[in-house]
C-alpha cells in the first residue's frame, strides 16, 4: 500500500462516521476534506476541488442478476453496462435503485465512497483510474471527499481491474 498520498485527516467529523471509522480500521490517515456545497456529482466535486473531472472517482452501485456490484469509474467516463455484464457473466445489469445503494453500502447516492460498506460487495474498478497519481472520492456523504493514489484505492476496495468504460464513437 502506497503512504505517499496519506495526511492526517483534517478533522474526523468531516468523513462519515462510518467511513471514519473503516479508515481508523485500516490504519489508514488520509486528508478528508468538506465543502459547504455538495459535490455529489462527478462535475460538482472537480470543481470544489480544482481537479481534472477524470481524477474524481465515481463509486456507482449496479444489478447484476439481483445482486449489487461496485462499479468504480472515473468521472469523465460513463459505465458501460453490457461490458459489466459480460464481464460478471450476469443476464440481466443495471443501475441499483437508491434504496438497494443505501442498504448495500450504508451511504445515500452521491456520498457512496469506494470502500467501508456496510456489506460485502464485488467491486470492479476500470482501468482507466490507474492513469492518474492521485485520485478523489466520496468520504461519506455529498460535502466530504478524500483523495488518494488510485492503485491503493483500488485495493482497498477490493476491486478487480477490468475495462468496462463506455467507448465514443
Amino acid at each position: 500500500m502506497s503512504t505517499s498520498d496519506a495526511t492526517p485527516v483534517a478533522s474526523s467529523s468531516d468523513a462519515h462516521p462510518r467511513f471514519a471509522e473503516a479508515l481508523q480500521e485500516l490504519g489508514l490517515q488520509v486528508e478528508v476534506r468538506r465543502f459547504p456545497d455538495a459535490t455529489r456529482t462527478a462535475v460538482e466535486a472537480a470543481a470544489a476541488i480544482g481537479c481534472d473531472l477524470s481524477q474524481i472517482v465515481k463509486s456507482l452501485i449496479f444489478e447484476a442478476d439481483g445482486v449489487p456490484v461496485l462499479v468504480l469509474m472515473d468521472g469523465s467516463s460513463r459505465v458501460d453496462v453490457e461490458l459489466v455484464r459480460s464481464e460478471l457473466g450476469a443476464g440481466k445489469v443495471g443501475r441499483a435503485r437508491a434504496d438497494l445503494v443505501r442498504e448495500t453500502t450504508g451511504y445515500a447516492i452521491g456520498g457512496v465512497p469506494p470502500f467501508g460498506h456496510r456489506t460485502k460487495t464485488r467491486v470492479l474498478a476500470d482501468r482507466g483510474l490507474l492513469a492518474h497519481e492521485v485520485v478523489w472520492a466520496a468520504a461519506g456523504h455529498p460535502h466530504a471527499v478524500f483523495r488518494l493514489d488510485p492503485a491503493t484505492l483500488i485495493e482497498l476496495a477490493g476491486g478487480t481491474l477490468v475495462d468496462v468504460r463506455e467507448r465514443t464513437a
